[in-house]
């Protein structure tokens, strides 16, 4: 990366930008559960507690994301999905962040893209709550991750292609921010740099994995990372 070619950024938001494992994930978690129990139950009795996890880790083994499974074997809505199961009374007071993200987000040099897999009325109110939405030249959530009519949420390599085409930048000008070591893997090889953020993972690995260019405890230590990245000014 130049000096003259600034980066692009694509940073997630979950257990990357706030500590999403305090409370919103559990509550997400177990709405999920009711939601997915109701689906796969029989005449109005819910599925046990035992069929929701199996199902579960399937569809996350099988396709990256338990909406994708929902979608194809249960004919679910992703919209409803997504409002049933990010519907959060109090999404303000199960918050917690560190200070002075805005402070970091705005020193780094060239542009800023949330992606995440969390949905658009999700996303935009924990960015409001963080104060942060004006940081970022482009909001991408799950909605908008579409490709050939399909939902291709992280780690799709295609929607990733897609994304680099439609803002003009060549992967080795991108920096993805992450917690999730399968979208970082993918991002890799296309020619991404990546950053894997640790210090939300209730059990991280201590070993940085060889498609990790730069690990991090938290995303306020980007800027002493920059020339690791070749992302200086």
């Amino acid at each position: 990366m130049s000096k003259s070619s600034p980066p692009l950024w694509l940073f997630d938001l979950d257990n990357t930008l706030h500590d999403a494992s305090h409370a919103i994930f559990p509550a997400i978690s177990a709405n999920m559960n009711v939601y997915i129990a109701r689906v796969l139950g029989q005449d109005g009795v819910p599925a046990t507690i035992e069929a929701v996890n199996a199902a579960r880790l399937d569809y996350w083994k099988r396709y990256g994301a338990t909406l994708l499974g929902m979608m194809r074997h249960h004919a679910v809505l992703p919209a409803h999905f997504l409002h049933e199961t990010h519907s959060l009374a109090d999404l303000r007071g199960m918050m917690r962040a560190e200070r002075g993200l805005g402070r970091l987000l705005r020193s780094l040099p060239g542009r800023k893209i949330l992606l995440t897999n969390a949905p658009t009325r999700y996303s935009t109110d924990v960015l409001q709550h963080l104060r942060l939405a004006r940081r970022f030249d482009h909001h991408i959530a799950i909605e908008d991750m579409h490709v050939h009519r399909q939902l291709r949420p992280k780690p799709s390599t295609l929607m990733l292609r897609r994304l680099l085409r439609k803002h003009r930048a060549a992967p080795s000008r991108c920096i993805l921010v992450e917690d999730t070591l399968d979208n970082l893997r993918g991002a890799r090889r296309l020619g991404l740099r990546t950053v894997w953020v640790t210090q939300y993972l209730r059990e991280p690995s201590l070993k940085r994995p060889g498609y990790v260019d730069v690990k991090v405890k938290s995303v306020r230590q980007l800027g002493a990372r920059l020339r690791a990245l070749g992302a200086e000014r």
